[in-house]
């Protein structure tokens, strides 16, 4: 495959992830709001969120007009390398500033100056492993700031919480996190969790569960049973949509592990927004898709 077809490729992979939301998060959003009183806030608030999803999928404009955190991960097979890949994405992530489909977005931590074109150090988040498998599988997210913003870690044991170091603790601060977010970060939101890990590790495995599917079942039927009550559980808090009230204050939780240290127990939760924009697609070494992930 030549560079320009690569690059044309994960150009239109970043305008459908800005532009369109998968199925499976529409379904949830229209699931929220047919749950939602007659003449509520709530109700009226979900309404706007599924005009503006169908108006950014027809006119192909930006979902929200922060297109957050650019987050790739790609595995590669031998006909693609590393630099090769990221030197092609880069280049769509500068095309698909100039024409709109992201916004001016990455700024210089020290002088505060935006550079434009959403590149600079850690701007894409790259993740890239290689593959024996002959295609070349890409997935991405867009993270807004705002559902970053209410993203929590804790270390158990929690005093403070009554969290001890179990599941019943694990469950504990993932509804504290709720309960802190108080419809910030653009609610009803969805939950990615890790239990154990170590501070890094432990977000990183956080926001990788966002590309489970919501209408999916966790391997782990303890983790899966959990999964399910705090979605339950977070949607009796009367939170609600944008905080405004309500009985859809998330739309879903996904939840992992990984192996700690004895003497450390995080719980690391990330949060996103309404505005689940990941995407995905399997292309072949001829430069065809051969599926895209998210339909």
């Amino acid at each position: 495959m030549d560079a320009k077809t690569l690059e044309a490729q994960l150009l239109e992979l970043i305008r459908r992830t800005s532009t369109r939301l998968p199925g499976d998060v529409v379904r949830a959003i229209e699931k929220g709001w047919r749950r939602e009183a007659k003449g509520s806030i709530a109700k009226s608030a979900l309404r706007t969120v599924l005009d503006n999803i169908e108006l950014a999928r027809d006119k192909s404009q930006p979902m929200c007009q922060d297109t957050g955190t650019i987050i790739c991960y790609a595995d590669l097979p031998a006909w693609c390398d590393e630099p090769t890949f990221m030197k092609a994405y880069e280049r769509a992530v500068v095309k698909a500033t100039k024409v709109g489909y992201l916004r001016q977005n990455s700024v210089d931590s020290i002088t505060g100056k935006n550079s434009g074109d959403n590149l600079g150090p850690g701007n894409p988040a790259f993740h890239l492993h290689q593959t024996r498998q002959k295609s070349l599988t890409c997935r991405m997210m867009l993270k807004g700031g705002g559902c970053e913003n209410v993203g929590a870690q804790y270390s158990l044991p929690r005093a403070d919480l009554g969290a001890g170091r179990d599941l019943a603790g694990v469950r504990t601060c993932i509804l504290d996190a709720v309960v802190q977010a108080q419809g910030k970060g653009c609610g009803p939101g969805i939950l990615g969790v890790c239990i154990g890990g170590d501070r890094g590790s432990g977000y990183l495995a956080s926001k990788e569960e966002f590309f489970r599917e919501l209408d999916d079942t966790n391997e782990d039927p303890r983790l899966a049973k959990l999964e399910k009550r705090i979605v339950k559980e977070a949607n009796s808090l009367g939170i609600g949509p944008m905080g405004f009230g309500g009985a859809t204050t998330l739309l879903g939780c996904k939840i992992t592990h990984r192996n700690r240290v004895p003497a450390s127990f995080f719980v690391s939760v990330s949060y996103m927004c309404w505005a689940f924009r990941r995407d995905g697609f399997r292309l072949s070494e001829s430069g065809k898709v051969t599926r895209w992930l998210y339909d």
